[in-house]
């Protein structure tokens, strides 16, 4: 029984239990946050198998609603160095479902070129192409060809698991954060930062924060070009969470999300997606050095955002960051 399913009695929507929580919070000492008072969530502990963080409390929620639906295949997409695809193929194949992944070149470094070895050993179904137009071009052929084979569609991800299901694992998350606040092992945060590649999990705290009665805000540090991640992009992410859980019976009596309840900021995104830029390298580099290991592309930009505006009044303290990174 998860934190959501005890705060929305009647709510019908299967979990799977793929790792232990609540994940550890705990005070950033030293300089590392810029002087500001930051709190680490540390999500990258998340997950019983062979890869960790964000991705797999989504796979919760997906996973069995894949059974339900009856797939035999997971059809999804990402750059090169996809932490999502890794996680979706390994996590997939232990359930007894084949993984198909869509993938599109993005900047090649050491990080990227370990990741695609990784995904090239996973199992999975690798397709690659230069950009995501020729990928949407090829979508239709994809689809067909793994109907034929399997006698039934595979069921379509988006990018990062981020669909309605893949949101409610941070509602649950946001829950939990509520629980730690109440239990003492942080104060109420005024905001939570988290890097933003596909929304889900920025729309899913929006949601939970709200549902637990805490007055922390969303902000998200947008790593991704590829797709809209604006605010209006993450209150209708949300909103369409919501009407997810009412529709598999809860009683959710919330106002709808509008963009001014979230702030979503490109400006440590460099020049494109999986561009690390000299913040996110220098974040990583110094962050290693208190033994907290992050990679330049998504988590080193958060923190080079927190290090940037962290205790000013677009980021007011105490500040909560959720450390996503999950290589096992």
């Amino acid at each position: 029984m998860t934190l959501l399913h005890d705060r929305l009695p009647g709510l019908e929507l299967e979990h799977l239990s793929l790792g232990a929580s609540p994940t550890p919070v705990r005070r950033l000492e030293g300089d590392l946050a810029g002087g500001a008072e930051v709190w680490l969530k540390d999500e990258n502990v998340f997950g019983d198998g062979a890869w960790g963080g964000n991705k797999v409390r989504k796979l919760e929620w997906i996973l069995p609603e894949a059974r339900r639906r009856g797939v035999r295949t997971l059809f999804t997409v990402g750059g090169i160095g996809t932490h999502w695809g890794l996680a979706c193929a390994l996590y997939g194949r232990e359930h007894g479902l084949r993984t198909l992944l869509g993938l599109v070149d993005q900047p090649v470094d050491d990080h990227v070129r370990e990741q695609l070895a990784r995904l090239g050993a996973s199992g999975a179904e690798l397709h690659r192409y230069r950009d995501p137009r020729r990928l949407k071009l090829a979508a239709p052929w994809l689809v067909a060809r793994s109907t034929a084979r399997d006698r039934r569609l595979p069921w379509y991800l988006p990018a990062g698991g981020s669909n309605a299901f893949g949101a409610t694992a941070y509602v649950d998350a946001a829950l939990e954060i509520a629980g730690q606040v109440e239990a003492g092992l942080l104060p109420e945060p005024a905001t939570v930062v988290t890097a933003v590649g596909s929304g889900g999990t920025a729309a899913g705290l929006a949601l939970g924060l709200r549902l637990a009665g805490l007055r922390t805000r969303v902000y998200g540090v947008v790593v991704n070009d590829a797709f809209p991640l604006d605010a209006p992009t993450i209150a209708g992410l949300a909103n369409r969470t919501a009407d997810l859980l009412v529709e598999r019976g809860a009683a959710l009596e919330l106002p709808r999300l509008e963009p001014v309840n979230v702030t979503m900021r490109t400006d440590w995104l460099g020049a494109t997606y999986g561009d690390p830029t000299p913040a996110s390298t220098a974040a990583v580099a110094d962050a290693e050095r208190d033994e907290l290991h992050l990679e330049p592309v998504y988590t080193g930009k958060a923190l080079a955002a927190i290090r940037d505006v962290g205790g000013t009044s677009e980021m007011p303290e105490p500040i909560l960051w959720l450390n996503t990174h999950g290589p096992r």
